[in-house]
């Protein structure tokens, strides 16, 4: 009796112990857990409270009744049916996945050549003006990337077309042509992010060991060898981790700039899940089947994000 008291006491006051010093470890961390908090609330407020409404996609939602008192669908799975039966599914799905698949093929490789030849550009000067001219346009709106795009793709008055008419040839509709919609979707988009990527590329190359570079000079190896055997092999780690989760939102087309430069002449090639989602909820007001394919969507993110992370272990690296 008295041995089982004893290990109970010592017990409680190893925890005890514990609780203190994890007290003063997160006390002596206080201000970055204090600049942690608006992150954490941000998410609160805008990722996880709205997760309540995701029930309207399994309800017969209506203004009057609310999301609580609104009758539940007959079979639960009413909206998802009439999304995969809609003749729009097929269109909006083969949209999305095809310019998602554009963007992600044709915009992981530019930023990471941009950050190589930044890395390797010795004129300290011309290094952090061209990364600061580059990386400016990511905190351009696309409101304002369109009105740049109109000044030099716009049939009638684009620079471009100018510059084709006073060659003889015939002016292009970059804007309302089903053919170079999507290129200019992903030509814009590269051009817009490639500087705030290659940012991400650069901080992970400071990273590598420099007598890696040195012992590469000492055996002879040109500048070529020592990107291709040094920094690519030295930033895998990162290109992986961003693959994955770009795959994680193929899914996200881009909303923003494809509802800003699309219209109705390019809809067979441009108009994406999150578009659709967009005039379904909120133009026509039927929010549980907009829900519904909102809800399908993160639900294939999450399989496929969990997908790659697998699929990355096995080249032995990953995100957790």
């Amino acid at each position: 009796m008295d041995e089982g008291i004893l290990k109970t006491n010592r017990n409680q006051t190893i925890q005890r112990i514990q609780v203190k010093r994890l007290r003063k470890v997160v006390w002596s961390y206080r201000a970055l857990y204090f600049m942690l908090l608006p992150g954490i609330i941000y998410y609160i407020i805008f990722k996880y409270i709205p997760m309540y409404g995701v029930i309207i996609a399994f309800k017969d939602f209506n203004f009057s009744d609310g999301i609580l008192f609104s009758g539940w669908a007959d079979p639960w799975y009413k909206y998802f049916k009439m999304f995969y039966d809609s003749p729009y599914f097929t269109q909006v799905m083969s949209n999305t996945f095809i310019i998602s698949f554009y963007k992600m093929v044709f915009g992981i490789v530019p930023p990471i050549l941009f950050a190589v030849l930044l890395n390797e550009c010795r004129v300290r000067w011309f290094k952090s003006f061209i990364q600061t001219l580059t990386y400016m346009p990511h905190f351009f709106s696309w409101v304002i990337i369109y009105g740049i795009l109109l000044a030099f793709l716009s049939e009638s008055s684009g620079l471009v077309n100018h510059w084709i008419k006073d060659s003889g040839g015939t002016p292009i509709n970059f804007l309302t042509s089903t053919e170079m919609f999507r290129s200019v979707l992903v030509s814009s988009e590269i051009w817009k992010d490639l500087g705030w990527g290659a940012i991400i590329y650069l901080a992970a190359m400071t990273g590598i060991d420099p007598t890696l570079y040195e012992a590469a000079k000492v055996d002879g190896a040109g500048r070529f060898r020592m990107i291709w055997h040094i920094t690519l092999p030295g930033i895998r780690s990162v290109i992986v981790m961003l693959l994955i989760l770009k795959l994680g939102h193929i899914l996200d087309a881009g909303f923003d700039q494809i509802y800003i430069l699309y219209n109705i002449q390019v809809y067979p090639v441009a108009d994406i899940l999150d578009t659709w989602v967009f005039r379904t909820g909120l133009q026509k007001l039927n929010f549980s089947l907009a829900a519904a394919a909102g809800l399908l969507k993160s639900f294939v993110g999450l399989v496929l994000i969990l997908l790659s992370n697998k699929l990355a272990k096995r080249w032995g690296e990953s995100i957790w």
